[in-house]
């Protein structure tokens, strides 16, 4: 809890987050709960720049500061670390039963990676918690702020590049529906066979060059019919969706991307459904960060997130 410390402000009503941050337990009042995954072994697989392990603490440096503009509290869960590649399976494990057990709680679980990998840990966390409520076939929607689809086929080693491959693949299994909304991708990072894979599973599929100011009022619509046929939204958030400018410390930075202005109305979407159950944020690398300026677009990512509606 060290770091959430900074400036107190004279005036009244001026509190930040970290003034109102307290560590979760048990028993306490339903708020939005930080947890932190500090694992980058997905993105080591992946053949990536590592470091992303590092990142909860970045945002949560990034995120004290911010003004308080809410009225729920809010609680540290702390962090799962994984213990190098070999134990990337186990942390999400391990993960998937924090966010379970946060979701029983009635709280809403906002994940801070980490690598991508993070995704196939929360979406498990909330199948936990969907099947304990008794829920046979739920419609659980999607939607990946991201410049890549994240579906290559895991064949015998996951990584940050398959967790919704894999998540479709459990889907299947359960007899679950796949609602896949990839928004901000790059067609040149990703194969012909993504985008034929993309297809085949029915992904709604907006690319980064297809973000522009003129279009984002039907991209928005786009979104909110796909979250029309959901009952709980999932959202994830890989940081290498924004410009290399607004976010150089990735694994990936973008060279084209889609700007900070242009997201923050998708999140207001979600946010505003009421079907939210579940968010994390992806891939901020510390050690490639430049005056902090992926941070703080996380923070502020976040900020967006939880503003009362």
């Amino acid at each position: 809890m060290s770091i959430w410390a900074g400036r107190e402000d004279p005036e009244p009503d001026s509190l930040r987050w970290h003034q109102v941050m307290t560590p979760l337990k048990r028993g306490a009042s339903t708020g939005i709960a930080l947890l932190g995954f500090a694992c980058d072994a997905g993105v080591a697989r992946n053949q990536g720049r590592i470091g992303a392990a590092e990142g909860p603490r970045a945002i949560r440096r990034a995120l004290a500061p911010l003004a308080w503009h809410r009225t729920a509290p809010v609680f540290d869960a702390g962090d799962v670390n994984c213990h190098g590649n070999d134990d990337l399976e186990a942390a999400q494990q391990r993960l998937a039963e924090r966010v379970a057990t946060l979701l029983a709680a009635s709280h809403l679980p906002l994940i801070l990676g980490g690598g991508h990998e993070v995704a196939f840990g929360s979406w498990s966390g909330l199948a936990r918690h969907l099947k304990a409520q008794g829920e046979a076939r739920p419609r659980v929607g999607i939607i990946n702020l991201d410049a890549h689809f994240d579906l290559r086929d895991p064949g015998r080693t996951a990584s940050s590049g398959t967790p919704f491959a894999q998540i479709a693949a459990e889907c299947h299994a359960r007899g679950w529906p796949f609602r896949y909304a990839c928004l901000g991708v790059s067609r040149a990072s990703n194969t012909r066979a993504l985008f034929a894979r993309a297809r085949e599973l029915g992904v709604l599929v907006r690319e980064d060059r297809e973000f522009t100011a003129q279009h984002l009022d039907a991209i928005v619509r786009d979104l909110q019919r796909f979250m029309a046929h959901c009952d709980h939204l999932y959202l994830t958030v890989d940081l290498d969706v924004l410009p290399a400018a607004e976010a150089p410390g990735v694994s990936a930075p973008a060279a084209r991307g889609v700007s900070l202005a242009l997201l923050e109305p998708l999140l207001e979407a979600v946010r505003d459904s009421g079907k939210l159950r579940l968010a994390d944020i992806a891939e901020l690398n510390p050690g490639f960060d430049i005056d902090t300026r992926t941070a703080r677009a996380a923070a502020r990512l976040i900020h967006q997130l939880t503003l009362d509606s």
